[in-house]
């Protein structure tokens, strides 16, 4: 396997010689209590372009944008901007670091374990983007045209400005274009009865896109002694699909569907000190998304048809108060309110005719408060100790077709420990008791009706997960630059959220999210980051990463453990580059694993088995101020598979009726992108 590959690269590369060679000069010096600095030159041989470029060089850090959750804390990634999560959820965060120049970049900070006047946000391991003080105008100006197997050629434009003036900083930017889904192609659909005669044969064709309309806005200015920043986006993103899948004996099933969604938000975060030792943080956010969904299926004798609207609102508001109290011991107390409604209409029917669906017709609203205190020990060199404590209230209330109001409560313990033990090693532990946040998505009808043909209902009366997570990380940098993160995490869940049966009279009609018990996951995680000048490979560089996870509950149909809904066993990639500084150009490959997903539901079970996707890119750099970067997609031509096992009844019944199998193949594609900067 490449990571293990990777990982034996690592361990040999730190033996190669007998005399280690002094570590590059761009290499960063390791900062005392886990907190790596890495300069401008450190990536200087890349010649970034932005911030989001110089976060994925980062040796032994993987990117995550964050989890699309209410509230703010949880949901804004492993990256902070000048210390601070960003405070925009619709704004995505890689989006926001493709908007910082890399020239804008002061420092990129790798902190391991914690560090003074940090929120790592529950994390073991963050990077900080510190912006340099600068003043005048920076902009840039993308345009990109997509070449698609099938024919297509999709076309987008956009630009972006930041100005910074007597300490005041103005950013602004826009997307305009259209973007392939690259989960959808052409390729066979077989269907088999119970004893292995086929009942379909056919040849799907399938496209699907979507366009993006978005503009973005923020600034930040001194105000009263602190510093208030404020940001807004408009985000206008329709989707569609049109899938044809045409019978080898006559006939066609034709299945066409529509996603548009409006995204809004404002958000505002204003900062003071407080005299030398403390400081003051108020954030307030809001946010309106706006949905409608559609969803036509026609086949001989048959005619479905799904149409959902869906409007969400969230407030949030939140406080935090942090004072040094001596120079090892810090601590923080605040607490978070938000409010959330949600506002869904669903309609489905079959040949013309209504179909009743189970929480079609939903308002739900919820306030939810939380309070939060931290502690953090730096003790003797290298070591920080974490203790916080978290206790969460909320009250939901549901009219329309479920009609219900309940109060829920949970205290969120956490315990985490950093030790540098010096040699480029560190050991990082943590205990935490983990609670989920309700998906407001669980409590209306799935548009899945259509394109399977099952009734997956809504369920405002769940209670969220939760989770005693305990996590062990081994880090370990060698001088030779590679880097080696081998992480093992357990979680003991309750109140599990998966599909669980309707039951209507003592019969189960249709499935719906439920809460099943206790459950368990387990993880295993490795990272490793190889450079290769001493392979012979100047300029050089590897990383890969790669999860292994099992998990159990036992199932509400058949009693029997069986793995989680949704939970992948095994997710890998792997990432080659070289910069090449005499050619102005750096090239590389991107190998994105394959993956398998399960989900089980009342009446069948859903396997979905993604190929790995492979991509060769170059950027050329002609001018310093423009950049030419072209990418050959896919070129092992992923396929993607869908296993569909349906049941006459429940599938406890052990009755199968067929198993219908499609498999789909995007096929390879050209990207092309010249980007031009200002300033």
């Amino acid at each position: 396997m490449i990571l293990t590959i990777l990982a034996a690269s690592a361990a040999s590369f730190a033996v190669a010689q007998a005399e280690p060679s002094p570590a590059p000069e761009a290499e960063p010096p390791v900062a005392a209590r886990g907190v790596i600095a890495y300069p401008p030159s450190a990536f200087a041989e890349a010649a970034p372009d932005t911030a989001y470029d110089m976060v994925l060089r980062l040796p032994g850090f993987a990117f995550d944008k964050g989890a699309s959750v209410r509230g703010l804390a949880g949901s804004g990634g492993n990256v902070l901007i000048d210390g601070q999560p960003p405070v925009s959820k619709n704004d995505a965060l890689d989006e926001l670091l493709k908007r910082i120049p890399a020239s804008a970049v002061s420092r990129i900070e790798l902190i391991r374990g914690g560090a003074p006047g940090i929120d790592m946000q529950g994390r073991s391991v963050i990077a900080n983007v510190v912006r340099a003080k600068t003043s005048g105008a920076q902009g840039a100006l993308m345009s990109s045209v997509h070449f698609i197997n099938d024919g297509r050629v999709l076309t987008s434009l956009r630009g972006e400005s930041q100005f910074e003036w007597a300490g005041r900083r103005f950013e602004a930017s826009f997307v305009y274009g259209k973007g392939p889904d690259d989960t959808l192609g052409d390729g066979p659909r077989v269907r088999l009865g119970p004893t292995g005669e086929v009942l379909i044969d056919s040849v799907v064709d399938a496209d699907a896109g979507g366009l993006r309309a978005w503009t973005t806005g923020a600034m930040e200015t001194p105000l009263a002694g602190g510093r208030l920043r404020l940001n807004g986006a408009y985000m206008r993103t329709p989707a569609s699909a049109e899938i044809t899948d045409r019978l080898r004996g006559g006939g066609k099933e034709y299945e066409y569907y529509t996603n548009v969604r409006l995204q809004q938000e404002l958000g505002g975060r204003y900062s003071r000190s407080l005299g030398a030792q403390t400081t003051l943080e108020a954030v307030a956010f809001q946010q309106w998304n706006d949905v409608e969904t559609r969803a036509d299926f026609e086949a001989p004798g048959l005619r479905r048809d799904f149409d959902l609207d869906k409007s969400v609102t969230e407030t949030v508001g939140r406080m935090t108060l942090r004072r040094t109290l001596s120079p090892s011991i810090t601590a923080e107390i605040g607490g978070e309110g938000a409010l959330n409604r949600l506002d869904s209409r669903t309609a489905f029917t079959l040949n013309g005719r209504p179909v009743p669906v189970p929480a079609a017709q939903v308002e739900v609203e919820e306030t939810r408060s939380e309070a939060f205190g931290t502690l953090t020990w730096r003790g003797g060199p290298g070591l920080t100790l974490e203790g916080g404590l978290r206790h969460e209230t909320s009250s939901i209330g549901s009219s329309g077709d479920v009609t219900l109001e309940k109060s829920l409560a949970f205290t969120k313990p956490r315990l985490s420990l950093a030790w540098s033990a010096g040699g480029g090693r560190q050991v990082r532990l943590r205990l935490e008791r983990e609670v989920g946040q309700l998906n407001f998505d669980d409590f209306v009808a799935s548009s899945s009706a259509v394109s399977t043909g099952a009734v997956l209902a809504g369920n405002p009366d769940l209670r969220p997960q939760q989770a005693w997570v305990s996590e062990a990380a081994f880090e370990q940098r060698f001088e030779s630059g590679a880097v080696l993160v081998a992480t093992v995490r357990v979680s003991d869940l309750a109140d599990v959220i998966d599909r669980a049966p309707v039951f209507l009279r003592g019969v189960a009609v249709a499935d719906a999210p439920g809460n099943l018990g206790d459950g368990s996951r387990r993880e295993a995680i490795l990272n490793v980051t190889v450079p290769l000048d001493r392979l012979g490979v100047r300029g050089g560089q590897l990383k890969g990463q790669g999860t292994w996870r099992e998990s159990e509950v036992d199932d509400p149909l058949t009693g029997q453990a069986r793995e989680i809904s949704g939970q992948r066993p095994v997710e890998w990639e792997a990432h080659f580059t070289q910069d090449l500084p005499a050619l102005r150009t750096n090239w590389g490959i991107d190998v994105l694993g394959g993956y398998r997903e399960r989900y089980f539901r009342l009446s069948e079970v859903e396997t979905r088995k993604v190929g790995t996707w492979v991509v060769v890119f170059a950027e050329y750099k002609p001018r310093r101020d423009l950049i030419l970067r072209l990418e050959l997609q896919n070129l092992g031509e992923r396929n993607v598979q869908r296993t569909r096992e349906v049941y006459v009844g429940p599938r406890s019944d052990g009755q199968l009726a067929y198993v219908d199998v499609r498999d789909l193949e995007y096929g390879r594609a050209v990207f092309l992108r010249l980007r031009k900067t200002f300033g």
